[in-house]
């Protein structure tokens, strides 16, 4: 779900450390820290941007920009991805890494976690080694006091040798103390205490320092040091990117490094056990400061998050206290969307007789006005008022349960499930994301550290139905199923079938992961890391605001924006006649067998291509072809569409049909752009668009298949 303008558009940072500088004279500074330490919550404190923040890690899977200034001294800050480490064992480490490294910053911030100080030290010590003006922000203060929790700050900065601030950044405190650290730090570089190793370890190091120093550009000679005796590949490999050449096939320092590994090899140090002991001192130095600065008293919140934890993540009620939520999720976007909905189309449709009147009043030709108003207006009318209402509950409600804590339980809970299709724990993740909007799902995948399961998230993330295909299930549901009277019943009802729906497609992510990692993406899951954060009061004010303004109009907007020029296609295909018969009648006919034989029919095929582009007009298109329109339909009340698809021939066997083929066809043309930026790959992209397609048509030509054979149509 964490897909929004400010986070991948304006504000991005493209590829490893490109930055936008609109004053030159501003300070670089780079915003470090784990994931869910409230890094991005104070990026937007700091900047004022809509940077969307979340409650479960890999949320930023790209570092986004913003300006902020102090006493008159401009600074931009650079967000980087939430990592817990700098060795680079994921996509988000390399990159925080790099930009630390080759990015330029003058300074850098890292934002721990009061309540949880110990397991964020490790990334502080590491970062020390990079950048001497560091400022340590412990972050989260109002929630420590509530959990009985205290720092030292000052004899934490004792230890470290570098500032550090205490602040509360949703509340927005130690803000301007905090701006205050950094350019200090930048004026005087302090001198930060390093991380000490095993003394083998040290006597390497000071050898190879020496050699490395006055040829590693302006890299820091002992962190060069450092990666040049635990060998690790990806950070050589931008190493010797940086400097143009590799340190490693210098005579000095190549002879000095196989003969310090040489004595290290004699201690047992070498390979593996080497970097596991380089891991190692820096834990066992965190530990040992933690220890030493921070105090603390078990509160009745701690005791609350494992109560529920018992709860949201037991074997027992784990899946159906999810399950329930979802189906509350849906119950409440369905019950609150129907009369909005209606008031919108109401409202943007007496906008297009307004449209009508003024090309009347300026005497436009009666094609121009159908081309434009009846076939794009109208188009982007039934996309918007379709898509806005539920989007504008549904977004909300999800973020709430972001915001909460909940989603990493999600995962946590749906891991063993997606380890038994031999794909990642945070599969789960992506998926959820995929509810709001595919594309944003197959985005999301960067937090998945393979690159053989993340392919495998990507092409089976539109096995989940995004926003833009509610609104069909929906209306189909309530026509053929529960009834279309719209009381709390009903809408009950409809949403215990939707999340029936949902929970199918669900099992078939799980089976279409199987079948891929058995077949063209074979191997074996890998682990991860996946902290559980606690529970937080969503601050739900701050929720609905921001995933109206950065969720729900960016998808919106992105909608919109394919669905105008499709309007254009669609009115030309329905008005443009060749040999007796418009282009839109001839390719009906011509599926017609196919959905004949899938349980549907040649219109309803055609719909579906057509709405290629945006999934919202599919249902629109088929009234329109049914009456023989040559634009799209202002509708009714459901019953009335009931009533008008079972003249053309509609029976419960066809809607069983058309839900099947709406949960499980090709992804829309966003998410199909989406999948080949990420993958890199037409090939790639072409398998996520059959594979949804191939087991949407078999199980529709098996279902119709079943029914003629029991007779039941």
């Amino acid at each position: 779900m964490g897909l929004t303008a400010a986070s991948t558009g304006t504000g991005a940072v493209e590829g490893k450390w490109v930055l936008r500088r609109e004053h030159p004279e501003d300070r670089v500074i780079a915003l470090a820290g784990n994931p869910n330490v409230g890094k991005s919550t104070l990026f937007n404190a700091l900047t004022h941007l809509r940077q969307h923040t979340g409650n479960w890690p890999g949320k930023t899977v790209a570092a986004a920009q913003g300006r902020c200034e102090h006493k008159g001294r401009g600074y931009l800050l650079v967000d980087l991805p939430g990592t817990y480490s700098l060795l680079a064992r994921s996509a988000e480490e390399e990159a925080a890494r790099d930009f630390l490294c080759f990015g330029g910053a003058d300074a850098a911030v890292v934002v721990c976690d009061a309540t949880g100080l110990e397991r964020n030290l490790n990334l502080v010590l590491q970062t020390l080694e990079l950048h001497s003006r560091t400022v340590v922000c412990v972050n989260l203060l109002d929630e420590a006091e509530r959990k009985g929790i205290s720092v030292d700050l000052a004899e934490l900065s004792r230890r470290l040798g570098v500032p550090v601030v205490g602040t509360a950044a949703g509340r927005g405190e130690g803000l301007e103390e905090l701006l205050a650290a950094v350019e200090d730090v930048i004026a005087h570089p302090p001198q930060a205490k390093l991380p000490r190793y095993l003394p083998p370890i040290e006597r390497a190091l000071e050898v190879l320092t020496t050699q490395v120093s006055g040829r590693c550009g302006a890299l820091p000679p002992r962190w060069t040091a450092l990666r040049l005796l635990d060998g690790e590949s990806s950070a050589l490999a931008s190493i010797t990117q940086a400097l143009g050449r590799d340190l490693r096939e210098e005579p000095g320092i190549a002879r000095c490094l196989t003969e310090v590994r040489a004595e290290l090899a004699r201690v047992g140090l070498e390979g593996e056990l080497l970097r596991e002991r380089l891991v190692s001192c820096l834990i066992w130095r965190a530990e040992d400061m933690a220890h030493a600065v921070v105090s603390s008293v078990q509160a009745d919140s701690h005791r609350r998050d494992r109560r529920l934890d018992r709860i949201f993540t037991s074997r027992l009620t784990g899946i159906p206290v999810m399950l329930l939520l979802l189906a509350g999720v849906f119950w409440l976007t369905l019950a609150g969307a129907n009369y909005p909905s209606q008031l919108l189309s109401q409202g943007l449709f007496w906008l297009q007789d307004r449209l009508s009147g003024l090309f009347t009043y300026l005497g436009a030709p009666q094609w121009l006005h159908d081309m434009l108003v009846l076939g794009v207006y109208r188009t982007l009318a039934w996309v918007v008022g379709v898509m806005l209402p539920p989007m504008a509950i549904f977004f909300p409600l999800f973020t709430l349960l972001e915001d909460f804590g909940y989603l990493p339980r999600v995962a946590f809970v749906l891991d063993h499930a997606f380890q038994k299709a031999h794909a990642c724990g945070k599969q789960a993740l992506t998926m959820a994301m995929g509810f709001g909007c595919n594309a944003a799902g197959v985005t999301g995948c960067r937090i998945i550290d393979s690159p053989r399961e993340r392919l495998i998230a990507m092409l089976t993330n539109s096995f989940v139905p995004c926003n833009g295909r509610f609104p069909t299930l929906i209306a189909l549901i309530s026509m053929f199923f529960v009834g279309t009277a719209g009381g709390w019943g009903e809408s009950l009802g409809a949403a215990v079938l939707l999340t029936g729906l949902i929970v199918l497609g669900v099992v078939l992510t799980f089976w279409a992961s199987r079948l891929l990692s058995a077949t063209v993406l074979k191997g074996a899951p890998s682990s991860f890391t996946l902290e559980l954060p606690p529970y937080r009061r969503p601050r739900v004010g701050q929720v609905i605001v921001r995933s109206v303004l950065d969720r729900t109009l960016f998808v919106l907007a992105r909608a919109a924006a394919v669905a105008a020029p499709a309007g254009l296609v669609i009115w030309l295909c329905a008005n443009v006649e060749v040999q007796g018969g418009s282009i839109l009648q001839h390719c009906t006919a011509f599926l017609d067998p196919l959905g004949r034989l899938m349980g549907l029919d040649g219109v309803i095929l055609m719909a579906f291509l057509l709405g290629f582009p945006a999934n919202e007009i599919v249902l629109p298109l088929i009234l329109m072809t049914y009456l023989s329109s040559g634009s799209l339909l202002e509708l009714g009340e459901l019953e009335e569409m009931r009533a008008l698809l079972v003249e053309q021939g509609w029976t419960g066997l066809t809607a069983v049909c058309m839900i099947l083929f709406s949960l499980f066809h090709w992804p829309c043309s966003t998410t199909c752009l989406t999948v080949r930026k990420e993958s890199g790959s037409w090939k790639w992209t072409a398998l996520a668009w059959l594979l949804p397609t191939a087991v949407g048509m078999g199980l529709c030509i098996l279902t119709a298949a079943l029914a003629r054979l029991l007779g039941l149509v």
